[in-house]
């Protein structure tokens, strides 16, 4: 009778995101831009032409092809965040596009201008060192995306853990 090798054990990944830098880089969250980060002129014209009562069928008809064109597996985008790395990754097999590590963020800014409630999406400014390294436009629901990037900075970055931590729920 011949036994199998032992198996190698497998770390459980009980709550996401909670696995140390050092052992591997693990998913806290992961958003794809709503169509303001897709083609923000076109998302604006369907939106003008859906909020009229006339138009509104030709509003759907503009957006729908947007709506394709985000979810198209080779140019869709994703927003996402590690307990290493912000990063933008493209493609098919996702890779990315541009990145910042979080040692490097000091501060995720929310801009107010761009906030958009019909689309429940907003843009959402990387500082580091007092300039903006990052723009995510278009983050669908910006202040929790904008609250789990601050947290992660304070998890995963023993010299940026200042202060209580704030959960998302907690918007000010």
């Amino acid at each position: 009778m011949t036994t199998s090798p032992p198996a190698t054990p497998r770390v459980p990944q009980a709550v996401t995101g909670v696995v140390p830098p050092q052992l591997g880089e693990g998913r806290i969250r992961e958003a794809w831009p709503s169509l303001l980060g897709v083609a923000p002129g076109a998302a604006l014209l369907g939106k003008k032409l859906v909020q009229s009562w006339v138009l509104t069928p030709v509003g759907w008809l503009v957006l729908a092809p947007l709506f394709a064109l985000k979810l198209a597996p080779f140019v869709c985008k994703r927003y996402t965040l590690t307990n290493r790395r912000l990063m933008i990754r493209k493609g098919l097999r996702p890779a990315p596009v541009s990145e910042v590590p979080l040692e490097q963020i000091d501060d995720v800014r929310l801009d107010p201008a761009k906030v958009d409630p019909f689309f429940v999406s907003g843009t959402l400014e990387v500082i580091s060192n007092g300039q903006v390294v990052m723009t995510l436009p278009g983050v669908p629901e910006p202040e929790g995306f904008r609250h789990a990037v601050i947290n992660a900075v304070k998890a995963w970055v023993p010299s940026k853990a200042t202060g209580p931590f704030q959960p998302a729920s907690e918007v000010k």
